[in-house]
């Protein structure tokens, strides 16, 4: 049987302000959101039961139990579609066999997770005849995680309230991403814990940019509010952040989500291909351009 194939992008975090925090417990932010041209990927054949197969070069750090993320995709799609009446001719799946080749470090800042279970959603819907539309997905989404609505759409977006609320990002320019991670997982509540100090407001961003160094310049003002929580916890950041403002032609060097991954932004792909080729063997690291059309 032919597989079906569905990249999962590397999300990044231009910048993340923390704007407050519910009753819950639960933090509003504020960021904008690009995907890079880094991708896990998620394919899957149709199949009886629903399993998962690991592979890839970063597959050592995760296991396909039932808790894995992709599969609690699969199982709430398939329970969504379970209880909606079927169309003439259409049955609701029985399974599939799917395999996620991890290429994005785990617990890294970069929604390697999230962005599996995004596209999970987007394979499986098209796999299983579903039909269903991109606001139902972000709908399923967000019982899966803050970030996986944003990564059923994979590409720029402005991301509020606790990840949920999502609208149009200013036009980008062409640019180029270097990301790095010391190879330490970062565990997002963890990095929420120990954040000190007030909330920031919510960002005013301007329609456009025209270019990659004008974007660097108004990122400059504004920052990620989780960096300095993240550095106590995992010196590492600093030294890659350190690394990432050094490279030739980088315009700013920030960490992206809660760490421990960090990204510089340059005037192209290439330039930011050539960059990340500089940097620590031992390190994860990549540079190119943004996902898809952007």
């Amino acid at each position: 049987m032919t597989s079906r194939v569905e990249a999962a992008p590397a999300k990044v975090n231009l910048f993340l302000h923390v704007t407050g925090r519910r009753a819950d417990g639960y933090h509003l932010l504020d960021s904008l959101v690009v995907f890079a041209g880094i991708a896990d990927r998620v394919s899957a054949v149709p199949g009886r039961d629903l399993s998962l197969t690991l592979t890839g070069p970063e597959a050592g750090a995760l296991s396909a139990e039932p808790d894995n993320l992709v599969l609690r995709a699969a199982r709430l799609l398939a329970e969504e579609a379970h209880g909606r009446p079927q169309e003439a001719g259409r049955q609701a799946a029985a399974g599939a066999a799917l395999t996620l080749e991890k290429a994005l470090p785990v617990a890294s800042g970069i929604g390697g997770g999230s962005a599996d279970a995004a596209a999970a959603l987007r394979l499986l819907n098209r796999l299983w005849d579903f039909r269903l539309g991109t606001a139902a997905l972000e709908a399923l989404a967000a019982r899966l995680g803050a970030d996986v609505p944003v990564c059923v759409r994979s590409h720029a977006a402005r991301m509020s309230g606790v990840g949920d609320v999502l609208s149009a990002a200013p036009i980008l320019p062409p640019l180029g991403l270097v990301l790095a991670n010391p190879r330490v997982a970062l565990p997002t509540p963890a990095v929420f814990r120990a954040r000190g100090g007030g909330f920031s407001e919510a960002a005013v961003l301007p329609p456009s940019w025209s270019d990659a160094a004008e974007l660097a310049a108004a990122l400059r003002m504004l920052r990620n509010d989780l960096e300095p929580a993240a550095i106590a916890l995992c010196p590492p950041v600093a030294e890659v952040l350190a690394a990432l403002s050094a490279l030739p032609g980088a315009l700013i060097a920030r960490m992206s989500g809660s760490g421990a991954t960090c990204f510089a932004i340059l005037p192209d792909a290439a330039s930011a291909a050539r960059a990340a080729a500089g940097l620590p063997a031992a390190w994860w690291r990549w540079g190119g351009g943004l996902h898809g059309p952007e």
